[in-house]
């Protein structure tokens, strides 16, 4: 029987098949061929005992996509959550993630929830910043339950890992749109209680037919060291159009005098909280660089 592991927890999985959670341990051939089941493998299982929901996992089939950071497999796309307000947006948290995401090949969507605690201009501006940096940026509120049908569209057929800082409505969004899921999700938690209290791990909540979202923990400590300084640019989408008119080939935009990037900046064509970030993410790689 084929199903999805949505967590994995102290040598034990737990596949989703047929809106049922099994209880799963791996054959111990995967050790000795080096294949670790990953939360988002797509999996072939065997059913020991279906009053227990306890089984066997056979083969991991075979993955469109691995995660390095989170360690998941299969993931479509990456939906980011950050509240307009209460607490403001932490823009340097966001663009880690951004970068972390776009080194990775991962299409990202970019949530603002809570709208109703801000003018609709604050959103604007918010949507211009990202948009010009070329991802896609919807507006949400679950007090007025505002969005929900743009986030049921995006994330429609497709598994999405979903990150953001805590305080800004992830589980409040999870809980609304949890219900298109034609299932019994108490029955879920107590059969995964065991994990409830341990450290975080990735999880995937289905929310209906082929679609999954991917809780993922540890979003406030992301880095990004494995690439040098002078590929950072490369992630810049913004930057692309101003580059030619930088007078050195290879400018990394901060020390050189005559930069296209710079003056797009000082004309407002380019965002300064993304070009300050920039700035400080290479700095970081720098020092990272000296250090080893």
């Amino acid at each position: 029987m084929k199903g999805k592991i949505i967590k994995g927890i102290a040598g034990f999985y737990y596949v989703y098949s047929n809106q049922c959670i099994y209880e799963c341990k791996a054959k111990g051939s995967f050790r000795n061929q080096k294949i670790k089941p990953l939360v988002g493998d797509n999996a072939m299982i065997t059913v020991l005992d279906e009053e227990k929901a306890l089984g066997n996992i056979d083969e991991i089939l075979p993955r469109s996509s691995e995660l390095i950071r989170p360690a998941v497999a299969n993931v479509d796309q990456a939906l980011i959550v950050f509240a307009a307000a209460s607490p403001n947006p932490n823009f340097n948290l966001l663009d880690r993630f951004l970068l972390m995401m776009k080194k990775q090949n991962v299409p990202v969507t970019i949530c603002f929830n809570k709208l109703d605690l801000v003018e609709q201009d604050t959103f604007f501006k918010y949507k211009e910043i990202y948009k010009n940096s070329g991802y896609d940026v919807i507006g949400a509120s679950t007090y007025e339950e505002h969005g929900m049908d743009d986030l049921r569209r995006i994330l429609k057929g497709k598994t999405t890992t979903l990150a953001g800082p805590s305080g800004v409505g992830k589980s409040s969004i999870m809980n609304m749109l949890n219900p298109a899921a034609n299932m019994d999700t108490g029955d879920i938690s107590r059969k995964i209680e065991r994990g409830k209290h341990t450290t975080r791990h990735s999880e995937i909540i289905p929310i209906d037919e082929d679609t999954y979202l991917m809780d993922t923990p540890g979003f406030s400590s992301i880095y990004f060291y494995d690439m040098e300084p002078e590929d950072l640019k490369d992630l810049y989408k913004e930057f692309e159009q101003f580059e030619p008119e930088c007078r050195f080939g290879g400018c990394n935009h901060i020390g050189e005098r005559e930069c296209g990037v710079k003056r797009a900046v000082e004309n407002g064509q380019i965002a300064v909280s993304r070009y300050e970030n920039y700035k400080l993410f290479f700095e970081e790689l720098k020092d990272k660089k000296k250090r080893n």
